[in-house]
């Protein structure tokens, strides 16, 4: 069984935060492979289902960004799923919108969903890292993730990443990291999303 998390705050008025694209992606997953409705379970909501050849459970943790581990830990205490059969989709200031990263462990890099994965868990999980830009300065980072993607964005590079990262997961599933992520780039280049390899430079 592996277990993929897309990281976000629950509630209507977060839905279309740059902070929930870990939910917008595992969400597509779970339609594009005809996923059971979710269900409330493990302090959010799951559903189970086939990933290629591959059984996963999905999990969109109820509890806000700060408290993600008590869902992730429940639910991966309950399947006995080892740490390097989780990975976590969450946004990732340091890479430029529209880039995907996939790593193992690692510290968290500031995001209170990681830190509290890792306080429950450990580190030694697997990340998807979906880039959504810096806004330039520190003191703007908390109003910057808690805002909603503006519409181009939303209906241009978003929904074309959260397709590829649909049509290519059970590759994630098998434990085929490098070629997810080099098909999700290829998708990405090829609908004009293509961006830099570069990871965006610290912030002041």
């Amino acid at each position: 069984m592996k277990l993929f998390v897309g990281l976000g705050n629950p509630g209507a008025s977060h839905a279309g935060n740059r902070h929930n694209v870990g939910f917008m992606a595992v969400d597509e997953i779970a339609k594009r492979h005809g996923m059971p409705q979710w269900r409330r379970r493990f302090q959010g909501v799951a559903t189970e289902g086939t990933l290629g050849a591959t059984r996963a459970l999905l999990l969109l943790p109820g509890t806000f960004m700060n408290e993600s581990g008590r869902a992730v830990g429940e639910a991966a205490s309950f399947f006995k799923i080892a740490l390097s059969d989780i990975v976590v989709f969450h946004d990732e200031l340091d890479l430029p919108p529209g880039k995907l990263r996939i790593k193992t462990g690692g510290g968290n890099a500031g995001h209170n969903g990681l830190r509290s994965i890792g306080a429950h868990l450990g580190n030694e999980y697997r990340r998807a890292r979906i880039g959504i830009g810096h806004p330039g300065d520190k003191n703007l980072v908390h109003r910057y993730v808690l805002s909603d993607f503006a519409k181009a964005e939303r209906t241009g590079w978003v929904e074309t990443l959260c397709d590829a990262v649909a049509d290519n997961a059970a590759l994630l599933a098998r434990g085929e990291d490098a070629s997810f992520q080099n098909k999700v780039h290829l998708s990405m280049d090829a609908k004009g999303f293509g961006s830099p390899d570069e990871e965006t430079p610290a912030k002041k």
